[in-house]
C-alpha cells in the first residue's frame, strides 16, 4: 500500500486541496483510496466542536463509508491542549488510537492519503507532529511550500530537515507569475543539489487563492447594505486609515482588495469606491454610511459591508478566513486537480512510497 503525508511549512498553504485533489487523481487512475487527518484544528469553540469540513468533503469525494471520528480521531482543540499539558491526555493511547483507526480506514486500500495537522509541528505536545505521524504511519510526506523571495527557502530547509528520511518531495503552492523564473532558474536546482526532489510548482490562481465577497459576508456574520453583485473574489485587506486623498493614493494601487475603515469615514469610503482594485468595502462599529455613499457603491457595483466590531478586530476575522485556505466545494478540489496535473510529476508523487 502507498501512505502519502500531505503536510506543509506552515498553515494556509493549500494543503488541503492538494490532499484531496491527490486522492481524486489516484482515484481516477483506478486506485482504491482512502483518506485520513488525524488531528482536526480547524474548530467550532474551544471545547471542541469541529469545524472541519475537509474529512466530510473527502467522504464524499471518495464514498468513503466511515464516520467522522474515524477519519478525525484527536479534536487538537485549546481545551485538548490545555488537557494534555495538565497530564489528562496518554500520548500512547492517542497514537494507538490513530494507528487503529489508520488500519481500519487503509484495510484493502491501494492508496492512503493522510491529511497533516496546521502546520508541521501542530501535535508536539502529545507526540504526534506530523513527521511523528508519518513515522507512526510508515508515510511517505509531501511537502507543501509557498514561495515570494529567496529567504522563504530557510523555513523549507528547516521543514525538511525535520522530516528527514521520510520526505518524498516538495510541491511548491500559490506561486505569482513574478516568483516563477526565480523559482525555476535559481530555486528548484538548488534544492535539486541538496538532494530534494521537486514535483512540480502550482501558480497562482484566484478561485483559490481568495474568497467571494458573499462567503466573505456570510463568514464574518455582515449585513450587505448594497443591491451589488457579491461574487467577486477578495485576496486582501486595506485599513483606511488616514485622509481621503492619501487613501485615494493608496486604494489605487490595490488588486482584488477590500477596504475596511470605520462607517462614519466618507472620506475613506469615496476614495475607496474611486479605486477599480477594492472590489468591497467593511465598514465597523456598526456606523450605517450616508445615502451618498450608498448610491455611489450602487453605481461602482461595490459592495459595502457592514459589521459591529472594531476595525482592528474586523481585518484579523476577515484575514483569518482569506488565510483558512478552504476547501469549499468538489469544484475546489478539481481546479486543484486540474493544476496538478498540468504542473506536478504525478507519477512520481503517487509512486513515492512506493519507490523505496
Amino acid at each position: 500500500m502507498n501512505t502519502l503525508l500531505i503536510t506543509a511549512t506552515e498553515e494556509s498553504t493549500g494543503k488541503t486541496a492538494i490532499a484531496l485533489a491527490l486522492a481524486t487523481i489516484a482515484r481516477d487512475r483506478g486506485h482504491s483510496v482512502g483518506y485520513m487527518k488525524p488531528k482536526g484544528t480547524r474548530l467550532q469553540s474551544n471545547v471542541g466542536k469541529t469545524l472541519d469540513e475537509d474529512p466530510m468533503l473527502a467522504r464524499e469525494l471518495l464514498d468513503l463509508d466511515a464516520e467522522m471520528h474515524e477519519l478525525e480521531p484527536v479534536v487538537y482543540s485549546p481545551t485538548f491542549i490545555d488537557g494534555a499539558i495538565r497530564g489528562q491526555e496518554d500520548p500512547d493511547e492517542l497514537r494507538q488510537q490513530v494507528k487503529t483507526q489508520f488500519d481500519a480506514l487503509a484495510a484493502d486500500r491501494d492508496t492512503m492519503i493522510v491529511e497533516g495537522g496546521g502546520s508541521l509541528s501542530t501535535g508536539g505536545i502529545v507526540g504526534l507532529t506530523d513527521p511523528e505521524v508519518a513515522e507512526l504511519l510508515d508515510a511517505k510526506a509531501i511537502l507543501v511550500a509557498d514561495y515570494t523571495q529567496p529567504g522563504d527557502i530557510d523555513g523549507l530547509l528547516g521543514a525538511i530537515d525535520r522530516l528527514g528520511d521520510r520526505l518524498a518531495g516538495v510541491v511548491f503552492n500559490r506561486i505569482s507569475d513574478s516568483a516563477f523564473e526565480e523559482l525555476d532558474s535559481d530555486v528548484i536546482p538548488f534544492l535539486e543539489s541538496r538532494g530534494v526532489e521537486v514535483f512540480g510548482a502550482v501558480p497562482q490562481e484566484q478561485r483559490l487563492a481568495g474568497v467571494t465577497i458573499e462567503d466573505l459576508a456570510a463568514e464574518l456574520g455582515a449585513d450587505v447594505l448594497t443591491d451589488t453583485p457579491t461574487d467577486a473574489y477578495v485576496e486582501r485587506f486595506l485599513v483606511g486609515a488616514m485622509g481621503g486623498d492619501e487613501a485615494l493614493r493608496y486604494f489605487r494601487r490595490a488588486r482584488n482588495a477590500a477596504a475596511i475603515t470605520g462607517g462614519d469615514r466618507s472620506d475613506i469610503h469615496t476614495a475607496a469606491l474611486e479605486a477599480s482594485g477594492v472590489k468591497c468595502l467593511i465598514l465597523t462599529g456598526g456606523h450605517r454610511p450616508s445615502s451618498a455613499v450608498l448610491g455611489r457603491a450602487e453605481e461602482a457595483n461595490t459592495p459595502i459591508l457592514q459589521i459591529n466590531t472594531d476595525t482592528l478586530t474586523a481585518v484579523e476575522r476577515a484575514e483569518s478566513v482569506v488565510r483558512s485556505g478552504r476547501t469549499r466545494d468538489a469544484e475546489t478540489v478539481d481546479t486543484m486537480a486540474d493544476l496538478l496535473t498540468e504542473r506536478v510529476d504525478l507519477d512520481a508523487l503517487l509512486g513515492a512510497s512506493d519507490a523505496d
